[in-house]
């Protein structure tokens, strides 16, 4: 029979393995990376793809990821605060994709002065280099693919479109102009200052107005715009939502059937649109991607200081961008919309 003093000292022994085991996760808890996601809203299926690609990629690094979410797309308000509290909270790396890309530029200033890593998602900073680094599409040739096909598909008539320019905001995030001026570009159009859209004198254009990048705000804009015009036969979209929004409104006047939509997402509702002849063709881009390789990029920050490095030749790290429509046009690079279902936000 064990005597008393050896029995305590066991349970002793037994209590302070047991202390040290559940003290264990907490120490490896409080030395995790942390990491912030911020997009400009939580319901437009691009971020809600974009936030399950960093989940994931978080999961498997064993990073800590907290997201926030304007209320709308232009909350820029909210974007200031959710840096605040990555800042606060000791976040080593901030992925975001701004709603105002100039006016944010002073708030990632002291994230980064924080020794917080920020890389900018989908939409680049104003200026660019306000950020570490940028993971996007190349939105300029996104919007120049789609501008190139709407014009070869309209063949000698393009000379003679009336065209609808359905863009995201007033404050011109740089999205929203790098799109706006390929598409242009991409149809034949003179843009003159090409940090901005909206300046242009080609009289096929018939108006710009802006859709906040949900379908409700592309169906008043093209309701606005169909009231300068009602002949309207090209329109350009920001993002799918808004493309969505605007064939509503054509179709309220019977005009659904013969007005060439074209926009930018290529997500998988937007690729069906294109199917059932909702959209012409869509510029596809990869936003799980530009995620997942922010995850890894703020992972390999905490570990050694690594920054990534851009595309050869760009000043941002290009995650692709493919043309997606079952009418091809000669001269213009495209994929089937089976192809676009099969990669759609991949």
């Amino acid at each position: 029979m064990k005597s008393i003093s050896t029995l305590k000292t066991a349970l002793f022994a037994a209590a302070a393995l047991g202390a040290m085991a559940a003290a264990a996760p907490a120490q490896a808890a409080s030395h995790s990376v942390g990491a912030c996601l911020i997009t400009k809203t939580d319901t437009n299926p691009f971020f809600v793809k974009m936030k399950e690609g960093a989940e994931a990629k978080a999961a498997e690094l064993g990073v800590t990821l907290k997201s926030y979410a304007g209320k709308i797309d232009g909350d820029h308000e909210s974007q200031v605060a959710a840096i605040e509290t990555c800042i606060a909270d000791g976040a080593k790396g901030i992925l975001i994709t701004a709603s105002d890309t100039s006016s944010i530029v002073s708030a990632v200033k002291q994230a980064r002065d924080a020794g917080i890593l920020v890389i900018a998602l989908d939409t680049p900073l104003s200026p660019i280099d306000a950020a570490d680094a940028t993971f996007a599409t190349d939105n300029f040739l996104a919007g120049e693919l789609i501008g190139k096909w709407a014009a070869a598909t309209l063949g000698d008539e393009a000379a003679n479109a009336k065209i609808a320019m359905l863009d995201l905001g007033v404050s011109q995030p740089s999205v929203d102009v790098l799109r706006d001026q390929g598409f242009l570009t991409g149809f034949g159009i003179d843009v003159k200052d090409p940090g901005k859209w909206g300046d242009e004198e080609d009289p096929r254009i018939v108006g710009n107005d802006v859709t906040a990048g949900n379908e409700e705000g592309g169906r008043k804009a093209m309701e606005n715009l169909l009231a300068k015009d009602p002949m309207i036969n090209v329109v350009y979209t920001i993002n799918e939502p808004a493309a969505a929004g605007a064939y509503e409104a054509l179709k309220a006047i019977g005009r659904e059937g013969d007005v060439l939509i074209v926009s930018v997402d290529g997500g998988c509702p937007g690729v069906a649109n294109v199917k059932d002849g909702v959209i012409g063709a869509t510029s596809q881009q990869y936003p799980l991607l530009m995620a997942s390789k922010g995850i890894e990029a703020i992972a390999a920050w905490a570990k050694d200081g690594t920054k990534p490095q851009p595309t050869e030749g760009k000043d941002f790290f290009d995650t692709g961008v493919a043309l997606v429509t079952d009418k091809p046009a000669e001269g213009v690079e495209s994929i089937s919309v089976a192809e676009g279902m099969d990669r759609c936000w991949g």
